[in-house]
């Protein structure tokens, strides 16, 4: 491939890669008008840790954010309408809801066979890890409650940090004029800003993967795998970084979604991405923590960060199970291409309102 001819490619993929960052803001836009007080609401309502995880991952599916439901959880913490201990279920809980943005993208790829192998593994690599963790912390919190322990003892040389500190987001200044500007075509109808978003995002995408293409045979492989998906170190503190300057994770995860899809990268080289992305994704709520200087907020927020510190220790060295999951649960979709949509509407909504219902009332 020509130089000239790789530029251009290059420009126009970053032009395509705005309407899709633009199609994944204006999806999570329109899920909070959707769902954001009934978020609140729900995760208000619960008093019960194992209703808590639930609670978390439909709170945070509904509104497509863990960044917003953490936060909303380390208020209510401060405000003293949640307990820590049953805050700490709902951060679980809101780890796993939060990857549902990621396999949504990956679902863009689903009339192409090769491209929808990758990017569904990649997206639900993200899945399977977070229901390790949780399954291995979960109950081991319920009865020591170390990760509480070790936040509270943290805590104290953090209460009381200046309430000022932010962090720029660079997609806040080239994204939301324009997301403004289609709420505001739109009425603020979350419905048809919800159409509008799923067609930019599956535009966005087929146009992406027919640009990458030609560059994941060409150099600009090579580069991009020897610059930052070298090592998984390096990875690691690219998925980190990246995360905490934009404030999202289902942003950076769903950023390597497309990637994937055109054999840019594969499941394994991503794996660490995503795990700093986890962990990245924890400054929101340290920032709404210390905003309040309540010292149960800031622990709560610790105790989100030591959770993704820790599970990302615990499964990287046996990252071959969740790879195993992810490949296991794509090979199924491929058989029956329904599976996909089975799956994100059952893990994400319907199983945990059931078992919400069920554990609550019975």
């Amino acid at each position: 491939m020509r130089k000239r001819d790789l530029i251009q490619r290059i420009v126009l993929a970053f032009i395509i890669l705005y309407i899709f960052l633009l199609s994944i803001k204006l999806m999570g836009g329109a899920f909070k008008l959707f769902g954001a007080d009934f978020a609140t609401a729900l995760i208000n309502f619960t008093d019960n840790p194992f209703i808590g995880i639930f609670v978390g991952i439909l709170a945070t599916a509904m509104v497509q954010s863990s960044s917003l439901s953490t936060s909303v959880v380390v208020g209510l913490v401060a405000s003293g309408a949640l307990t820590i201990p049953n805050a700490i279920p709902i951060i679980m809980g809101a780890n796993i809801g939060t990857s549902i943005t990621n396999t949504i993208v990956s679902l863009a790829h689903i009339t192409k066979k090769g491209e929808f192998k990758n990017a569904f593994e990649v997206a639900t690599v993200h899945d399977f890890f977070n229901f390790i963790v949780v399954l291995f912390f979960f109950p081991i919190e319920i009865i020591f409650h170390p990760l509480e322990r070790m936040a509270t003892l943290l805590t104290a040389s953090l209460v009381g940090t200046s309430s000022s500190i932010d962090f720029f987001n660079p997609l806040d200044y080239i994204l939301k004029p324009v997301t403004n500007y289609i709420k505001y075509s739109f009425g603020e109808n979350p419905l048809y800003i919800v159409i509008f978003s799923v067609v930019l995002l599956f535009y966005s995408l087929h146009y992406f993967s027919k640009i990458m293409k030609p560059l994941a045979e060409s150099e600009f492989k090579h580069k991009l795998n020897e610059h930052i998906f070298s090592s998984p170190g390096r990875t690691f503190v690219f998925g980190a970084g990246l995360t905490v300057l934009v404030q999202s994770s289902s942003i950076s995860t769903s950023l390597a979604v497309p990637l994937a899809g055109v054999g840019i990268v594969s499941v394994e080289s991503i794996f660490p991405f995503i795990l700093g992305a986890n962990i990245g994704t924890t400054i929101t709520a340290m920032l709404a923590g210390l905003a309040t200087s309540s010292t149960a907020a800031v622990t709560v927020a610790l105790v989100h960060l030591l959770f993704n510190v820790f599970g990302s220790a615990l499964v990287y060295p046996f990252r071959k199970y969740p790879i195993h999951m992810s490949r296991s649960l794509t090979q199924l979709s491929l058989k029956n291409r329904a599976l996909p949509i089975a799956y994100i509407i059952s893990i994400f909504y319907i199983l945990p309102f059931v078992l919400i219902f069920v554990i609550r009332w019975f």
